[in-house]
């Protein structure tokens, strides 16, 4: 109920936007869980190509957001939003349709290039219609997004056992009536920056220093984050030898995130701002595997369904931990964005934030990779949860010391006052 009255308290170009990331997500993980199976078993295609396909989709998102992000400066944020919602109607709508290597490839492009377009315009055009409560309308946001991906999967579920084709259709038509509600119901914003070429926009981008040392000190944050994707159901599978309880991952993680985002962003805006928080974020992340680091020495264990509870209960207790550090960082994380861009060339600083996020958690995931190859193939159990618990308190450390350095202080404080 307070989800449903802090969406009824927005205006109406926001309520337009937390529908959007709702129904992205939503119709996102509708399709995506299902994808490589049906590459693989039904398609017949190995599992390198499928490895290409997806990296490839990927890739067009997250290192292509700084076009969508430019894009939406130049000519406003709806029209993008609007193209990248049709893009990726026409992706989804071609998996399902296609049988051929190339033709699943391009689907796979389009849909990646359709949210590189629409992913930095619609946290822009958030971030430009609630100058003075941005961490409150992130946070709910991100109640939004998590309602649809905690859905997505399900009714994706129900729909496969009809057909895969009938599931595209379905998620391609998501993408369609969402376009559509756009050209009705959000007024035009954005695209103010008269004469300002591209290229004048993206060293105004680049030449912000405080803007680059705040983004680099984040790049930890994704790949920890993205272990619950990862990481967590590789050790469920090893301490269980099953992926039966995978599942439980992602409930508790979602019903955190619905019971507790806005709280938690509340409480600590009001007792810390916007800033303060995030190094203390990113610190419980990254603490969030000691205890898979403290039970690789003796686990798993054999035996009963007591033995089952031992083993599963670390990363219960990993998941609840960074769950919890996500709840802080990710609503400041996104409000501090504007802040440095001193609300200038929104989308761009918006994209060019995603872009790097994109290459420091294809790095990030690469080199925890390795960590668990070596674990497989060279009995080091811990290696994989060392490394994540170093590269958060490393990350906290530089966040820390990126907000204290001077130009990021002085911007900070200087909205403060």
């Amino acid at each position: 109920m307070e989800i449903v009255r802090r969406f009824r308290a927005q205006e109406r170009p926001v309520q337009v936007l937390l529908i959007n990331d709702l129904t992205i997500f939503l119709s996102f993980f509708m399709l995506f869980p299902y994808l490589a199976t049906y590459f693989t078993e039904t398609l017949g295609f190995p599992a390198w190509v499928v490895g290409v396909i997806l990296g490839v989709r990927v890739f067009c998102q997250q290192g292509l957001t700084i076009l969508g992000g430019t894009l939406a400066d130049q000519i406003g944020f709806k029209p993008v939003i609007i193209a990248g919602l049709l893009l990726r109607t026409v992706g989804f709508f071609l998996f399902g349709v296609t049988s051929s290597v190339l033709g699943v490839l391009l689907a796979a492009v389009l849909t990646g290039l359709a949210g590189a377009l629409f992913s930095p315009a619609l946290r822009a055009y958030l971030a430009a219609e609630t100058p003075h409560r941005r961490a409150e309308v992130f946070a709910l946001d991100n109640v939004f997004a998590q309602v649809g991906t905690l859905l997505g999967p399900l009714l994706g579920a129900l729909l496969l056992s009809a057909s895969f084709q009938l599931l595209c259709l379905v998620a391609a038509g998501l993408f369609f009536a969402l376009g559509v509600l756009q050209v009705f119901s959000l007024p035009p914003r954005g695209g103010e920056l008269g004469s300002q070429s591209v290229f004048q926009s993206w060293r105004e981008v680049f030449a912000n220093r405080a803007f680059l040392l705040y983004s680099l000190s984040m790049l930890g944050t994704f790949t920890l984050f993205n272990q619950l994707y990862i990481g967590l159901p590789l050790e469920v599978r090893r301490l269980t030898g099953s992926d039966a309880f995978t599942s439980a991952i992602f409930l508790v993680s979602s019903l955190l995130t619905l019971g507790g985002q806005l709280r938690v962003t509340a409480a600590l805006q009001a007792r810390w701002g916007e800033a303060r928080p995030l190094p203390w974020g990113v610190l419980l992340m990254g603490i969030a595997f000691l205890p898979l680091l403290v039970g690789s020495f003796f686990l798993p264990l054999a035996g009963g369904p007591v033995a089952l509870v031992v083993n599963v209960l670390p990363v219960l207790l990993t998941t609840v931990i960074l769950t919890l550090g996500t709840l802080v960082v990710r609503p400041f994380q996104m409000a501090l964005i504007p802040v440095l861009a001193n609300d200038r060339l929104l989308g761009t600083y918006t994209g060019v934030f995603w872009m790097w996020s994109g290459v420091g958690a294809t790095v990030g995931n690469f080199l925890v990779g390795l960590a668990f190859d070596a674990q497989r193939t060279s009995g080091l159990v811990a290696l994989p949860w060392a490394l994540l618990v170093t590269l958060g308190v490393l990350s906290a450390l530089s966040i820390w010391l990126v907000l204290r350095s001077e130009p990021l202080a002085q911007a900070v404080s200087s909205e403060s006052g």
